[in-house]
């Protein structure tokens, strides 16, 4: 919390259409909930977009954009973005730089793997970062950012 977010552009999928995203063009619309998971369609990973799709309107009334990130080729994001995802938010491709830029390689045995760890952040619309929540349990993702955005949303009021 307090840095900036490193700007990034990668393919992304909503409701199985392809599209570029880009995260300074996400923050033009309000703050951000950035969150990264390690595979989709594994059992957490589908519990957590299952959660974040059934909250994307509370997150909505509180200006908050929601995206999920994933190093999954795009065709498994397309698929992953109208399944569990409900085609309510888009996820993206993780890169390599995007993972590193982040800190969110997930490391197994002592050594990083190209899987990103369960690390969600919420970005202001400069690019601060204004929390961050690192935890491999889905549990407390959405209750956690969604309770970082309204304490900003209230913060600007």
């Amino acid at each position: 919390p307090g840095a900036k977010a490193p700007d990034f552009t990668t393919k992304g999928a909503l409701a199985g259409k392809e599209f570029t995203l880009n995260l300074k063009a996400q923050l033009k619309k309000g703050p951000l909930v950035l969150y990264f998971y390690p595979m989709s369609f594994t059992p957490g990973c589908s519990a957590e977009a299952q959660a974040f799709a059934a909250a994307t309107p509370d997150f909505k009334k509180a200006g908050a954009t929601v995206i999920g990130m994933a190093a999954d080729p795009i065709d498994k994001l397309k698929d992953f973005s109208t399944k569990d995802c409900a085609s309510k938010f888009a996820v993206a491709q993780a890169t390599p730089a995007v993972i590193d830029g982040y800190d969110v390689a997930l490391v197994r045995n002592g050594a990083k793997t190209a899987l990103t760890s369960r690390t969600s952040y919420v970005i202001a619309p400069d690019g601060t970062v204004l929390y961050a929540h690192s935890e491999m349990s889905p549990a407390n993702h959405v209750r956690n950012t969604l309770a970082a955005v309204r304490a900003y949303r209230d913060k600007k009021r």
